[in-house]
């Protein structure tokens, strides 16, 4: 497929795809892609928070680390989590009619993220596109990081370019783009500096570990914090805990489950046992304070935050008791629902690669220069690209989620 270089051509109908870290639900939107000038304008149609089906949830459980798996069980995984996600682009548009979707960018399941002495070595996300241009009809774009790593950089987070979208290069204030998925991770702006970016440590995958482990898997989450909001933070194992020492290591960095798993809590407890409630203190104090500790350093004075951590109060109560002085806001307060920012995200990458742009940041993911991201599988027809120009710089939502646009 040629890639031509976008103009005032009529909109992309695109579809962004993404599960994250928590492994619990297919995040999508419905977006209208167009350029203005040095603008990419969103329309945003629809969003869908889909979980997935639970004997699809507990095979990607089962094949998380620190659990070993089979060939056999990823290549069905592949193919069921590709389904899954076919099924809900699908769903996407019968929900939201307006015509057939031109694009599909799908994100996947990361089930492992190869990290060694720091550099990131490989990938790996579930979810064949093939199951989705099929269903669809639609040009898909896939496995988005691997490119950035054989650049050199960690292929995360890649929402830096969303972030760096929004909010401009160069703020008048030091701007700080939080999500607090299964894992936390910030993008930095500034009046005088080069973006940054980097995965922070634990957000809700080590609360989400434990209150799984505590319940015999009668629940997944610490619901509302409201567990961490009845216990006491045990100091010894929140020493223990900040002792890592992937929080000290300077950006760019990465990492995921396959470090802050439920084994890791285990291995800090040593032995010793607390009160389910002040386990869950204790971790979403952990979470709290790496997260502010990494701000800090940053120098960041504006916040806005993102991501499921957004929906527990004591957590958010946590992060602004160790964040005086720092003006926090929601991330719904620009257009963006929090929930839809990283399927958003994808279907902004998958807009830029078709036309053959680069989706990443040198000095956010540490890479040695930018670089297209992504796979593409072919649809049933061509892509409408047309005009001239180069990559947008600022991202625009004009259309935000209309009144009950999730569901």
């Amino acid at each position: 497929m040629s890639a031509q270089t976008a103009g005032a051509g009529r909109p992309l109908r695109t579809i962004g795809m993404i599960s994250g870290t928590s492994h619990d639900a297919i995040e999508a939107v419905l977006v209208e892609l167009s350029r203005a000038g040095t603008r990419l304008v969103a329309d945003l149609r629809g969003h869908m928070s889909v979980p997935y089906p639970t004997a699809v949830r507990d095979a990607l459980l089962a094949v998380l680390p620190p659990a070993r798996t089979t060939a056999a069980a990823l290549c069905a995984l592949d193919a069921r989590v590709g389904q899954c996600f076919a099924g809900v682009a699908a769903d996407l548009v019968h929900r939201h009619p307006g015509g057939r979707p031109d694009l599909v960018c799908s994100h996947g399941q990361t089930v492992y993220h190869w990290v060694d002495g720091g550099r990131a070595l490989g990938t790996l996300q579930l979810g064949q596109a093939a199951w989705i241009a099929e269903r669809t009809g639609a040009t898909v774009v896939s496995d988005v990081r691997i490119r950035d790593i054989a650049a050199g950089g960690q292929g995360a987070p890649l929402a830096s370019l969303l972030d760096v979208l929004l909010f401009g290069s160069h703020p008048s204030r030091v701007t700080g783009a939080l999500n607090l998925g299964g894992i936390a991770n910030v993008t930095v702006v500034g009046p005088v500096r080069d973006p940054v970016a980097f995965d922070i440590g634990p957000a809700n995958a080590l609360i989400d570990a434990a209150a799984g482990w505590l319940a015999a898997g009668a629940v997944d989450r610490d619901e509302d914090g409201r567990g961490a909001a009845r216990g006491s933070v045990d100091a010894e194992l929140l020493a223990s805990l900040l002792h890592d020492p992937y929080y000290a290591a300077p950006p760019p960095k990465s990492t995921g489950k396959e470090h802050f798993h439920l084994g890791h809590v285990q291995q800090h407890l040593g032995g010793r046992r607390l009160a389910p409630d002040d386990l869950l203190a204790t971790l979403t104090e952990l979470t709290a304070r790496t997260v502010a500790d990494a701000l800090v350093r940053h120098g960041v004075e504006r916040l806005v935050v993102s991501g499921g951590g957004t929906r527990n109060p004591t957590l958010m109560a946590a992060l602004s008791r160790h964040l005086p002085g720092v003006s926090l806001e929601r991330l719904d307060s620009l257009g963006v629902d929090e929930a839809a920012k990283e399927a958003l995200l994808m279907a902004v990458i998958g807009y830029l690669t078709v036309h053959g742009w680069a989706g990443t940041l040198p000095s956010c993911t540490g890479a040695r220069h930018p670089t297209v991201l992504g796979a593409v599988t072919p649809g049933t027809r061509p892509l409408p690209l047309t005009g001239g120009g180069r990559p947008p710089r600022r991202l625009v939502v004009r259309t935000p989620l209309p009144a009950g646009g999730g569901c």
